[in-house]
Order: structure tokens, then sequence, then C-alpha cells
């Protein structure tokens, strides 16, 4: 059977297979904020019920995904500031390339009960988030950015010496944004993937990270089990 569980927010430490490296420690900070992203901006008053119960409605399931699949429902705390229990943004070179999509998520985004829905699949080799949203989300101006920070430099500190990340962009059939961003840390080579869509005047975005736990029996390849969940969650919302 897939394996439930809740979780109150989504977590940047790696699971109880993995080792806290200055190379997991990167990847935390350059992609938590994207993560956190949905809960930046100008607030929406009311409850849950509208529009939350609609995205709710939009969302997979673990119905959708092999038996063996872990699938976490993520519940966040509202109260609880952005970013909390997040590394710090780093810092980078040209400025701003770290977080540079999240701040474009970040200028129209909305936020309240019911601005987001969020959950995550894990397998053996793939950590992902998805998020959709109540509200559609700049394409354009995502493209222009990662085309900006296409080569880039991330630093722990002012004195550190920087890790080279390179974005790409990858081919996709229904006009989804799909990057890789590829970390150069002391000769080690390890990529993250991220997705954009809109649907309709709804949005969806993810995120993957290459996180081995033999305990799930299901394996991922990469990037295809990432760009299939997408796509699947992108129909979903299509077929709301």
């Amino acid at each position: 059977m897939i394996r439930l569980r809740m979780h109150r927010r989504a977590s940047c430490s790696p699971n109880h297979t993995a080792r806290r490296t200055r190379r997991w420690l990167a990847w935390c900070a350059v992609a938590a904020a994207l993560i956190g992203s949905s809960g930046c901006g100008t607030v929406v008053s009311g409850t849950p019920t509208w529009p939350g119960e609609v995205l709710q409605k939009m969302l997979l399931t673990a119905a959708d995904f092999p038996a063996g699949v872990q699938f976490d429902p993520i519940r966040e705390d509202p109260g609880a500031p952005d970013g909390a229990g997040s590394p710090p943004s780093m810092l980078s070179k040209p400025p701003g390339c770290a977080n540079a999509l999240t701040d474009v998520i970040a200028k129209s985004a909305e936020r309240g009960p019911g601005s987001a829905a969020k959950y995550g699949v894990s397998y053996d080799g793939a950590r992902i988030q998805m998020t959709v949203l109540s509200w559609s989300l700049n394409l354009d101006e995502l493209a222009a950015t990662a085309s900006r920070c296409q080569h880039f430099e991330t630093f722990f500190d002012p004195q550190s010496e920087g890790i080279p990340i390179t974005t790409t962009l990858l081919p996709s059939s229904d006009g989804t944004l799909i990057y890789r961003q590829t970390m150069d840390l002391a000769g080690r080579q390890s990529s993250v993937h991220m997705a954009f869509a809109n649907v309709g005047r709804y949005a969806v975005f993810g995120v993957v990270f290459p996180t081995e736990d033999p305990a799930i029996p299901v394996k991922a390849t990469l990037p295809q089990t990432f760009t299939d969940v997408v796509g699947r969650q992108v129909q979903r919302m299509r077929a709301a």
C-alpha cells in the first residue's frame, strides 16, 4: 500500500538515509524559498472553503501513485512566518539569482486560507513537492529571470568560494516551464528540477530533489518521474 503521512510543514531536512552535506545545505538554501513562496504576498481574507475547497479537488492523491510510493499531504501552520525553519537565501553573483524565481512568484502571490494546496511525493531517488495555487504565475517573467540567471554562483558567506550553478530549460510539449539547475560543488555535480505551469486562472509549480531512500520500494528516474507527476497534476487541474 502507499504510505500516507501528514506534514504540518514541508521540511528541507534530508531523510534518515541522507547525510547533511554542504551540497544538500546549498540546494536547500537555493530551493527553500521557492518551496515556501506560496505564502508570500497580499493577504486574502475569508475561510478555506473558497477557493481552498476547489484546490483540494484539483490535487493528485495517494491513489494516483504506485503502491509503495510515499504520499505526504502538507498542512502548513497559517500563523508561521514565511520561510520558517528554512535556511536563509544564499549570496549570489549576479546578485539575486539564488532566489530569483522565488522573487518573481512573490510579486503577484496571494496568501491566506485557501490560496495554496501542497503535497509531497517520495520515491527512492526523488523527493517531490507540488504546490497548486489559486492564482496565475507570470511565466514570461519567470522565463526571463531564468535566462538572466542561466549561469551564476552562490556563496555560503562573503569569504567562501563560489559554487557554480547552471539553469537549463528542458523541452515541454504543453507550455510548462521545466528547468534543471545543476550545482558543481568541488567537482561533484548534482541537479534539482523545477516546473511552472498555468491552468486557466490557477497555477502549479513543483521541485524535486534527487534523494535516495532505499526504504521506498519504487525507484525514480529523473527527470522523467518528476515530469510525469507534473503532467498528471496539470491534467487533473484541467479536468477539475
